[in-house]
């Protein structure tokens, strides 16, 4: 189990924060080597991130990526709008200026934020999404420029195709591909042209996202009745990206709700350090949020969303910053009990390494699971097309239908996930905490954990290419074993890793993409003693595994 810092949940020393000078600095001046693995172009689940000072998030990844895109939406025919956003990483407004000189030079219309502002990964999603509905031709796409809750020192930067959700491998491989060689041939063939110009280019274009992003919002949430109750609301936006969203959504509908801090700052000083020690703003983590757990007396309910707001974190009053897996469930009985207007078919969509939970409340309230690898664009197609009521990750991201069955974001809604939670307490007068206990009274009570175990590449590619029979395991803390899984139950995907299933607990293993580790999710319907007895017998399969490998490696 990883050790807790001291320094955890702790304001963090002025002498510990990143150097923005520097960082800004080594933007510009470093280059990457694309000889060296970590200085390359890589898309990962959420685009590819990196920092300056690593030379892993510089001016020519995003040049070289820019280009890429360029061609790729050529090669694609997209011929609409390109929709750009960045949040308060300091690394992120540099990448929008880097960006917008090759767009512009390539003559792409860009929709870049009226004010100069910050924008959501789940308003580039929405306006995406508004620009083609009806359409069939030029389309939009879009660019969200951030790393998500990484700490302050990194950037990021990914694409969303026309169908507004995160794009997958069959485009990132393409893009990535690209952007690599032109990093290869020293930038050869990436056009741009100054920022001055860029700006002034009449394909260029400042949008309003603020305003169509919050009228549209009482069609996927009942603003209404959350406005009628008068709840106390507590709204922290860590300083990320829906700052400037939040005043604008309480005078529009009219809630009690209170903005504890609109401090936005590139540093994150105002944070409290995550487990680790180091600045994240991770809304799903107790030491991250502990100032705004330290309120949850003063409102009825509060929230919180990252630095891109496609995340959420939930202040459920007495019962604390709720488990991302416990809130899923109770978003999820409480949205399909309660949208009449949706198709009857609709699934629940959710991830190999989420919460079982989940399954018996799908299966309480008579709907379809749908079970996927890890990664939102799984969910794309659903929301898409109504076949998925809501979409969700382990990791406090998801999302959910409008009011009316159609289609309100195909990117994870951290802003909707928050207000949900106000409207959980409005209507039933009850906390999503509270739901979430009486929940455990019906269905039983989980015990789930997630921990990481050494693996070097060799041993992550072979849990990534594993097969059910490998494992040989028959038994799962003294429960026979009911599946073994390499691919998905909802689409057939391969997990990268694999799934065992008991009666009353499972484990999940997947390898990491950025460390030499590989991660255990865990979980005992029975006591955290039988959940600490999968997690040993997981970790005892895996390292035999392991050690079957290196044998026959030896003998070969």
């Amino acid at each position: 189990m990883p050790s807790i810092s001291p320094f955890a949940g702790k304001p963090v020393d002025p002498d510990r924060l990143v150097n923005i000078d520097a960082l800004l600095d080594a933007y510009y001046t470093r280059k990457p080597d694309p000889a060296i693995a970590t200085q390359r172009v890589a898309f990962g689940t959420s685009g590819h991130r990196g920092s300056s000072l690593s030379t892993s998030f510089n001016e020519n990844h995003i040049l070289a990526i820019s280009q890429a895109i360029v061609d790729y939406r050529r090669n694609a025919g997209i011929t609409g709008p390109l929709f750009i956003g960045i949040d308060t990483h300091a690394l992120s407004r540099p990448a929008l200026r880097s960006a917008l000189e090759v767009f512009a030079a390539a003559g792409l219309e860009v929709r870049i934020d009226e004010k100069d502002g910050y924008t959501p990964t789940p308003v580039i999603s929405h306006a995406i999404l508004t620009y083609n509905r009806g359409r069939s031709t030029e389309l939009a796409d879009g660019v969200v420029i951030t790393p998500s809750h990484n700490p302050p020192e990194d950037g990021g930067f990914k694409y969303n195709p026309p169908h507004g959700g995160p794009a997958d491998t069959d485009i990132t491989k393409v893009v990535e591909a690209a952007a690599n060689a032109y990093i290869g041939r020293k930038m050869e063939g990436v056009n741009r042209i100054s920022f001055e110009d860029a700006l002034k280019a009449p394909t260029t274009k400042r949008h309003d996202y603020i305003t169509p992003y919050v009228n549209d919002l009482g069609a996927v949430v009942d603003m209404e009745i959350i406005r009628q109750s008068g709840i106390s609301i507590g709204i922290d936006p860590l300083g990320g990206a829906a700052v400037d969203y939040w005043q604008p959504i309480i005078d529009r509908y009219g809630i009690n709700a209170t903005i504890v801090s609109k401090e936005v700052d590139p540093t994150f000083r105002f944070m409290t350090a995550d487990w680790d020690g180091q600045i994240r703003m991770d809304c799903s983590s107790p030491y991250a949020m502990a100032r705004l757990v330290k309120m949850k007396d003063r409102f009825d309910i509060a929230f919180a969303n990252d630095t891109d707001a496609d995340r959420h974190g939930i202040v459920s009053g007495k019962f604390g910053l709720m488990n991302p897996n416990h809130y899923l469930a109770t978003a999820i009985e409480y949205l399909f009990n309660n949208r009449d207007a949706w198709n009857p078919a609709a699934g629940v969509g959710k991830t190999v390494v989420s919460s079982s939970m989940i399954d018996r409340v799908a299966k309480e309230i008579g709907r379809k699971l749908v079970e996927v690898p890890v990664g939102f664009k799984w969910f794309v197609d659903g929301l898409y097309n109504g076949t998925l009521g809501f979409g969700g990750e382990e990791s406090a991201g998801a999302s959910f239908l409008r009011r009316d069955g159609t289609v309100w974001s195909t990117d994870k809604d951290g802003i909707i996930l928050g207000l949900l939670a106000a409207e959980i307490t409005a209507r039933t007068g009850k906390t999503p905490g509270a739901a979430y206990e009486a929940m455990t009274q019906r269905l039983g009570t989980p015990y789930y954990a997630r921990i990481d175990a050494p693996a070097d590449p060799e041993q992550k590619a072979l849990l990534k290419a594993l097969s059910p029979e490998q494992i040989g395991m028959t038994e799962l803390a003294g429960e026979p074993i009911e599946s073994t899984l390499t691919n998905a139950p909802g689409n057939g995907a391969a997990i990268g890793g694999l799934k065992v299933t008991a009666k009353d607990g499972w484990f999940a293993a997947r390898p990491s993409g950025t460390e030499n580790v590989y991660k255990i999710y865990a979980e005992s319907f029975k006591s955290a003693e039988h959940l600490k007895a999968i997690q040993t017998e997981a970790q005892d399969a895996i390292s035999a595994l392991f050690a079957r490998a290196k044998a026959a490696e030896t003998v070969g």
